[in-house]
């Protein structure tokens, strides 16, 4: 008797698993695509890309073979923030769909992080040397350039000066003690970040909007992949299960708020976070109510 095969495509967490599970071949632009599946299961993610791909293509086209680095970069500008119009969305900051890439590249209008990962995409493509900065409180653009560093704000395309960069570190610095005696370099605040953590700000920006929003399901969706992303970071775990708890998924709060009690050993909130998971009772079939 022969058995037919069944190959099921893969579920939108076990693509993103995918995609994030090396880091020497992590794609950000895909991975970061990918978070849409969340809110939109049905998007066309190759269609998505192909976008991003015809925008690089259009922008090349406007770029002389002898460009130097700044002819480039100056292209760039004008394509990404005057041309195509992308700016930072400052009617409606925490929509949701700012950190979504198919309604950024939709409305031309975003938040900063998402901005810089097109920004970004559009820079290599033209031969510039581009990364994301982890800026505290608003996530930067810096290229490599001959005469030295430029980082750029993507959420309103300014060049930013090292003073004007250390004015928005102003309010970081004093609420973290690192003022007079304790202050840190600017450079240490510039550095690449990896695509890994980016995607792990893209998503702990959703998280917040979700939780602020009391939205356990789409939650729990996001926590389930920084839990994948950071499987380490067992901060997540807890937060998935207080979610879960939220939701009466008892037995998968139990299992990710012990797995956190068992791992986070120094945890301050070790005691806070046993009180809840006695609160939810023995293991076993759910009650009916």
């Amino acid at each position: 008797m022969s058995h037919r095969l069944s190959l099921e495509p893969p579920t939108a967490l076990e693509y993103f698993s995918a995609l994030v599970a090396d880091d020497a071949s992590l794609s950000l632009l895909e991975a970061a695509a990918s978070l849409c599946q969340d809110e939109h299961p049905d998007i066309d993610l190759q269609g998505l890309l192909g976008e991003v791909d015809s925008l690089a293509d259009q922008l090349r086209r406007r770029v002389p073979a002898d460009a130097v680095p700044l002819q480039r970069l100056r292209r760039l500008n004008r394509f990404f923030f005057q041309e195509l119009g992308f700016a930072g969305n400052v009617n409606d900051y925490y929509d949701p769909g700012n950190s979504l890439l198919s309604t950024v590249l939709r409305t031309r209008r975003g938040i900063p992080i998402t901005l810089a990962v097109l920004y970004i995409e559009l820079a290599n493509e033209i031969g510039l040397s581009a990364c994301g900065v982890s800026f505290p409180g608003h996530f930067l653009v810096k290229l490599h350039m001959p005469e030295g560093e430029v980082v750029i704000d993507p959420f309103s395309g300014q060049s930013l000066s090292r003073e004007q960069l250390d004015e928005l570190l102003v309010p970081y610095r004093r609420s973290h003690g690192l003022e007079g005696d304790f202050e840190m370099p600017l450079g240490l605040f510039l550095q690449a970040a990896e695509p890994r953590d980016v995607l792990a700000r893209m998503l702990r920006n959703l998280k917040e909007i979700h939780r602020s929003a009391g939205d356990w399901t789409r939650l729990v969706a996001v926590l389930d992949r920084l839990v994948v992303l950071l499987p380490q970071t067992w901060e997540e775990r807890r937060d998935r299960g207080l979610a879960h708890a939220e939701l009466g998924n008892r037995d998968a709060a139990r299992k990710d708020l012990g797995a956190y009690l068992l791992h986070a050993r120094e945890a301050v909130d070790r005691a806070a976070i046993s009180i809840r998971l006695n609160e939810l009772g023995p293991e076993g079939p759910e009650r009916l109510h």
